[in-house]
């Protein structure tokens, strides 16, 4: 049985000041979440099912105080309907909406619903969400992926058949209701080829010549996938001095079980971990965290940087065995004495600290910290 989901806290006390937007990838688990809550069955309410969306457009709204909507985000006037149902009420019911692209995409664009909401991203699983404990359960992780589906299947076949058909409907049903796409074919090329860069810096104009495709509809077919929750990108930190790269972005897949390379697998799962706590922290306690990396031009690196504001607070270099610490970890533990460095391994055996501070250690020590 799945664990009751990490948000649900924090959903039942934002309840209580505002509405509740929660979004985040298709079947991450969110009407699961929203429905498991006391009163969910009840006040549940899907756009997509025809008598709810009547009872919506009449504003019949449930007996209990807490009113879902799902899918609601596919109504035209949808903003303003949830706009006359807070602003009219008598504080009398709780509003819950669910949603994928669309709520995350009108978080920037200055709606009329600003400061009447909190919005919370859930992620797939994590190793602290399912209190894993050895490097065995992060290895099932890996292979089956973190979405509640294929996790709880327990069989890697099933895992594979659900994320083939997981894309398809990313491009057959989801990226044609966000925007109006002449070229699914070569969008879904594009999608197949993006698991094989992962880790390294994504390059628009090599993609370009790949597709054969103008460089401006690369770069929108990017941003589409990435208001899909199917991929999510990192820039680079560093200033001048440490002779950074400031341009390319790498990407990673929220479903890392795309990814062919077991390095690169294993680097896009640490990615998904890091990204889940940044994001946890940000709509938890309002900290300016984000994720980040670290190349300059002589190639030293760093997969992962978490900065606070413009100060990194974490470092963490991924290799699949017990390699020899990097030299751009060294390079970042000099330049930042003080903020703790971590090179995690999947397949090695080696838990140390190194002289200089840096903790190597098997993957799943600093994972199952990330809650």
């Amino acid at each position: 049985m799945a664990p009751e989901r990490y948000l649900t806290p924090l959903v039942l006390e934002d309840l209580q000041r505002k509405m509740v937007f929660i979004s985040g990838p298709r079947q991450v688990g969110k009407t699961t979440l929203a429905r498991a809550l006391p009163g969910g069955d009840g006040g549940y309410r899907n756009w997509d099912v025809d008598a709810d969306r009547e009872r919506i457009l009449r504003h019949e709204l449930p007996v209990g105080d807490l009113l879902i909507l799902d899918e609601i985000h596919k109504y035209r006037r949808w903003r303003n309907h949830l706009k006359g149902l807070w602003d009219s009420r008598e504080r009398r019911h709780r509003i819950l909406v669910t949603g994928s692209a669309r709520l995350e995409y009108y978080r920037y664009s200055g709606d009329s619903l600003q400061g009447r909401y909190h919005l919370l991203r859930l992620h797939p699983f994590s190793a602290a969400e399912l209190g894993l404990a050895n490097q065995a359960d992060l290895h099932a992780l890996l292979e089956l992926s973190g979405f509640p589906e294929p996790f709880t299947s327990g069989s890697e076949r099933t895992a594979r058949r659900w994320s083939r058909e997981y894309r398809n409907r990313l491009l057959r049903e989801d990226a044609r209701d966000l925007e109006s796409i002449s070229d699914l074919g070569r969008m879904e090329t594009l999608l197949l080829r993006l698991p094989e860069l992962v880790g390294a810096p994504l390059s628009i104009n090599a993609l370009r010549e790949d597709l054969d495709v103008a460089h401006r509809t690369v770069a929108r077919w990017l941003d589409i996938l990435e208001r899909l929750f199917a991929i999510y990108r990192i820039t680079p930190i560093g200033p001048p001095r440490t002779r950074a790269l400031k341009k390319q972005p790498k990407h990673y897949h929220f479903d890392w079980t795309l990814v062919p390379a077991p390095a690169q697998r294993f680097e896009n799962l640490v990615a998904s971990h890091l990204l889940k706590w940044v994001h946890w922290n940000q709509d938890h306690d309002g900290r300016d965290f984000d994720l980040r990396y670290f190349r300059d031009k002589d190639g030293r690196e760093v997969d992962f940087v978490v900065v606070d504001g413009r100060k990194p607070i974490l470092m963490v270099e991924c290799k699949l065995g017990d390699d020899e610490i990097g030299k751009g970890l060294h390079l970042l533990r000099e330049r930042y004495p003080h903020c703790p460095a971590w090179q995690v391994h999947l397949e090695g055996s080696k838990n140390y600290l190194s002289p200089d501070g840096i903790r190597v250690a098997p993957a799943i020590e600093l994972l199952r910290t990330l809650a």
